[in-house]
């Protein structure tokens, strides 16, 4: 498997064949020119997972890909965005997309909670290789391999960040989610994740538009 950050939520994914981008957000750079993707996968309706002035572009730059993204994101765009539900399966190849989670992260009770669909990505033996859980700390049932772990948010505490990796114990934690962070900062928080991971998870910070193979 191979990841490429493109800074705050946007991961690009490349397994068992297939190319999925994750969350194109307005906090995100570098993804606009890409091309050749199987599928564009959005957890959530925010505009930091899915920029409208750019998704538009790199929809019409990649004709063939698959749209995934919630519910309610589903039915607020075009027909060609399918709704991926919790415990959905989608065939894309040889690789298999399961849906979990359904609701964003609680940011205030005064405010609406929307739909937020965790995407695992793996195969029918192992479908947890990659998590992206989008704005929200749902725990997989099965074994992770990679989880994109959200660093900070308006949502969430540093100790909510560390007690997320700590309870789904992946063998690689890679920070997302850190876009709101002034790049000074972001040493507080990847130190704190780093020395309160779990034993046997390894904390892996990609700097934006890095890549490298898990």
């Amino acid at each position: 498997m191979r990841i490429a950050h493109f800074g705050h939520s946007c991961l690009l994914v490349e397994s068992h064949g297939r190319k999925v981008l994750f969350d194109p957000g307005n906090f995100s750079h570098g993804f606009e020119g890409i091309t050749g993707l199987d599928a564009i996968a959005v957890t959530h309706q925010h505009p930091d997972h899915i920029d409208p002035t750019r998704i538009e572009a790199l929809i019409d730059a990649n004709p063939d890909a698959r749209l995934f993204c919630d519910p309610q994101t589903a039915g607020q765009r075009a027909e060609r965005w399918e709704p991926v539900h919790a415990g959905q399966v989608v065939e894309l190849g040889e690789l298999r997309i399961t849906g979990g989670g359904g609701r964003h992260a609680v940011i205030h009770p005064d405010l609406p909670v929307v739909d937020n669909t965790v995407f695992q990505l793996g195969t029918a033996e192992d479908p947890s290789q990659f998590v992206h859980p989008g704005d929200s700390l749902w725990v997989p049932s099965t074994p992770v391999g990679v989880l994109a772990a959200p660093a900070a948010a308006p949502w969430m505490r540093i100790s909510e960040a560390v007690d997320y990796v700590r309870s789904v114990r992946p063998r690689t934690a890679l920070p997302i989610h850190f876009g709101i962070i002034e790049p000074d900062a972001r040493g507080i928080y990847f130190g704190r994740l780093t020395e309160m991971a779990p034993d046997g998870t390894e904390f892996t910070v990609l700097s934006p538009e890095d890549a490298r193979d898990f």
